[in-house]
């Protein structure tokens, strides 16, 4: 077992817990979380389309049949319309991250029915730069992977036998058509590793790039922060 798999065990124990419920969307993030959790814990995949791309779900499946992860789809597409039909318009971000949070929701009424705790599956380049949406895919118990760069969790990705197709998609939120991470991020997600890795002295990297990571890391400080009581 994997020493996170390990991590993940010992918290669902401690928590009282039956399991983990985590949303598989098909990428690299969540399949490692998946996969890890499998190996520790009852795992619930819960594979939440929302006007998606069907490939997506596809190998959702894929991961779930080869780690024997249980999965539920539950298609929001419907629920996501009826919202925006009551809602004022607003732009593309706002409707995104409104998808995301419907997922939270979601995985969070699986995990109030059967006892669980949400498993993240957010990793350490992302949340340093804030890129997640709050209340969103940014809610969850633990975060599995949160310590681990981009860069790590595709080397955890080959060493657990995350199929090549997988491993090697372009990162994407699926939010929209054709949305991918970089594109949003305006940086490579290798750019962005280096940069906190010489962010906490562990490496340099170009002094435009870091600047540009740092004022993502501050202006996103509201994401990683608990509420404060005033």
């Amino acid at each position: 077992m994997h020493s996170i798999a390990q991590h993940i065990q010992y918290k669902v124990m401690e928590a009282g817990a039956s399991g983990i419920v985590v949303g598989m969307s098909g990428g690299i993030d969540s399949s490692v979380v998946a996969a890890l959790c499998s190996q520790a814990t009852d795992t619930l995949g819960l594979i939440m389309p929302c006007h998606s791309n069907p490939q997506d779900a596809e190998h959702a499946k894929e991961i779930a049949e080869l780690f024997s992860i249980r999965t539920k789809t539950i298609d929001l597409s419907k629920a996501y319309d009826t919202m925006l039909a009551i809602l004022p318009q607003a732009s593309k971000v706002t409707k995104a991250n409104l998808k995301a949070r419907l997922r939270a929701a979601t995985l969070y009424y699986f995990a109030n029915s059967e006892n669980r705790l949400v498993a993240g599956t957010g990793n350490k380049s992302e949340l340093f730069v804030g890129y997640f949406t709050k209340y969103g895919d940014g809610a969850a118990d633990i975060l599995p992977i949160g310590n681990l760069l981009k860069s790590e969790v595709r080397e955890l990705a080959f060493e657990l036998g995350i199929p090549a197709h997988i491993h090697s998609k372009t990162p994407s939120a699926g939010l929209w058509e054709g949305q991918t991470d970089e594109d949003e991020l305006g940086l490579t997600y290798e750019e962005i590793d280096n940069a906190i890795r010489a962010a906490e002295g562990n490496s340099q990297c170009d002094a435009d790039t870091l600047k540009k990571v740092k004022a993502l890391h501050e202006r996103s400080k509201h994401k990683r922060r608990v509420p404060e009581t005033l």
